[in-house]
């Protein structure tokens, strides 16, 4: 049997299912940028009041985003090589805090996430 979800994790997955459903390329991808962002956030927050479970379950919830971005690059262009590279090392990144959880370089992976995700949103 599963675990009862809390009502805030139950709202979320249904607003996450709901955007999901019949969003573009474009739109899933800004969707998948917020779910890291927030997912990094939320283990950063939880590191420092030493939630280590919810920490855990952000920084799952961090790599199945960035999961799904790698999926989603298709080409062998320039550009299909630039995000490659940046999904791997984010991924890398987040690997490597599941064992020994490093909140500066989370907060910088957050904050280059955010960074780009303004840029790809324009002005």
């Amino acid at each position: 049997m599963r675990p009862r979800l809390s009502p805030h994790e139950a709202y979320r997955r249904v607003d996450f299912d709901a955007r999901v459903t019949g969003a573009g390329p474009a739109e899933l991808v800004h969707l998948c940028f917020e779910q890291l962002i927030g997912a990094l956030g939320t283990a950063i927050h939880a590191d420092a009041i030493g939630e280590s479970a919810l920490r855990s379950r952000s920084m799952t919830r961090a790599l199945t985003a960035v999961t799904a971005l790698q999926m989603g690059v298709s080409g062998e262009d320039d550009m299909a090589g630039a995000l490659n590279q940046l999904y791997r090392s984010a991924r890398r990144t987040v690997l490597d805090s599941a064992t020994r959880f490093d909140a500066a370089r989370i907060t910088t992976l957050r904050d280059d996430f955010i960074e780009i995700g303004a840029a790809l949103r324009g002005p």
